[in-house]
């Protein structure tokens, strides 16, 4: 069992005290301390983490913003980094922040689709925004501002945290040569890409990263989605399910979620609020860059060395995934008032923005290829 936060200064520990309590005195007493004072006694954070810790992309991520926090806020603030089960299970890290069982965690947001169905949006939805529009959507078009209202509600406040990229489709132990190929196949799939998935006959199952291979090896599922080829070669699922298939339309971009205890969020000074904004507006940057090279080297491994088998889903597949898609969204729209006001954002910013992907992205890519 997780203990209560309880803050530690020159080496001893503050008496119990409620937690919401615990982490507003905290943050009043670091942005009260003189200058000296807070160099010699930083607020000691602990992070839960969804991912294993040897993990590329995702925990990579989560280390460098705790490392960047300290850098940043000149030693205030000091970030320890959990993997996923240390000290919260993976798919609960917004629950323990949200109640104050732990101060930040570096998650994904739809892990939390099952309290609120629009969370999926600010991780990735079939069919949706890329990399690059889903950043813009958030800093520039209003994206922000709709998961401030919705977190807000559960306790937590969230920030981009890095980004894995474009998906890859996931692994499969067979191939998959048409649409009934998919019809009773388990696959480890989150978010909105599972119900897509059952949508086309499958049964998607939430299993967590780190359980993901003895899943597939023990035919407790049968294929399994996780990232792209820079974090999934870290899991070896080509051991075991050697058809690898694009394009990822289930999860076309891979943004992280870095949750901050509301209460605690609320007491920092703005200029540290400033400093953790710029370090994980910074990791995004870093996170797609290390991505882009990670996954180029991996996949020419995973094909060359680990005799990976590359393959394209089937178009009648691709076709029915985007009629179904285009229904899930109405769906989900239907579920919360929250759910259809940031589906309507989205969408909107996704029509606002498809001419100039397809007039300078679209167009360039079918040039290079020439």
């Amino acid at each position: 069992m997780v203990p209560p936060i309880t803050f530690t200064h020159s080496g001893s520990s503050m008496p119990p005290m409620n937690r919401r309590s615990t982490l507003a005195a905290a943050a009043a007493g670091l942005i009260a301390a003189p200058s000296v004072a807070r160099a010699q006694t930083p607020l000691r954070w602990r992070m839960a983490t969804s991912w294993p810790k040897t993990l590329p992309g995702p925990a990579f991520s989560a280390q460098r913003i705790a490392d960047r926090i300290k850098l940043v806020t000149g030693g205030q603030i000091e970030v320890q980094v959990f993997s996923a089960g240390e000290i919260v299970p993976a798919f609960s890290v917004q629950e323990a922040v949200g109640n104050a069982t732990i101060e930040l965690g570096h998650t994904a947001s739809f892990f939390g689709v099952g309290k609120e169905p629009g969370l999926a949006y600010f991780t990735s939805v079939p069919f949706g925004l890329t990399p690059t529009e889903h950043m813009s959507w958030i800093l520039q078009g209003g994206g922000q501002e709709l998961w401030d209202e919705v977190s807000q509600r559960f306790g937590y406040k969230s920030l981009m945290g890095g980004n894995t990229g474009v998906s890859m489709g996931g692994w499969f132990r067979r191939e998959i040569n048409s649409a009934e190929d998919v019809k009773g196949l388990k696959i480890r799939m989150v978010g909105l890409g599972a119900e897509l998935f059952q949508r086309l006959g499958a049964t998607a199952l939430a299993v967590p990263p780190g359980d993901i291979y003895p899943a597939l090896e023990r035919g407790a599922i049968d294929a399994a989605e996780f990232t792209s080829p820079g974090s999934d070669i870290q899991l070896g699922l080509w051991k075991v399910a050697p058809f690898y298939y694009a394009p990822g339309f289930n999860k076309p971009n891979g943004a992280s979620e870095l949750v901050i205890n509301r209460v605690l969020w609320d007491g920092l000074s703005a200029n540290l609020k400033a400093a953790i904004q710029a370090a994980c507006e910074a990791e995004v940057t870093i996170a797609l860059a290390e991505i882009e090279r990670l996954n180029t080297e991996a996949l020419a491994t995973m094909i060359g060395a680990n005799g990976v088998k590359l393959r394209g889903f089937p178009a009648d597949l691709l076709l029915s995934a985007r009629r179904q898609a285009t229904e899930l969204a109405k769906d989900v729209g239907t579920r919360s008032a929250s759910a259809k006001k940031i589906g309507d954002s989205y969408a909107a910013f996704q029509g606002r923005i498809a001419p100039w992907t397809r007039a300078s992205q679209h167009a360039f890519l079918a040039a290079r290829e020439i």
